[in-house]
């Protein structure tokens, strides 16, 4: 699942959305870091869809244009909590292992303002 796919299906989760709010949402949810453009959107909603994941809940029509609203499936609720689940073991894993590592190689130590001794050059001497 890509991330985008994976902020859209979370964007949904607690109510239904028109594509803007789903795109204020994704901002949101990702701290910044997923910023999808309305055709990127579409094309994310569209492969949703097709997937049973998402259905369109409603369309309404406000200052003249048509917005429509999205809503998650069942199966999109289902496929979500497994990704989110997925996402949470994969982050235990590493961060377990990031502690291990640091465990059995621990970077040394020194005082502030210390500065490591330089290393030999070429010929075994300092540069």
């Amino acid at each position: 699942m890509t991330r985008a796919a994976f902020f859209v299906l979370t964007a949904l989760a607690d109510q239904p959305r028109h594509g803007y709010g789903i795109l204020r949402e994704v901002e949101e949810l990702s701290d910044g870091e997923v910023l999808l453009r309305v055709g990127t959107l579409y094309g994310v909603l569209d492969r949703l869809t097709a997937d049973g994941l998402i259905v369109l809940d409603r369309e309404e029509v406000q200052q003249g244009r048509l917005r429509r609203y999205y809503r998650l499936t069942d199966d999109g609720v289902a496929t979500l909590d497994a990704e989110a689940e997925r996402m949470a073991a994969g982050a235990g894993a590493a961060k377990r292992r990031i502690a291990e590592g640091r465990a059995a190689h621990p970077a040394p130590r020194t005082s502030p303002g210390h500065v490591p001794p330089a290393a030999p050059g070429l010929a075994g001497g300092h540069a």
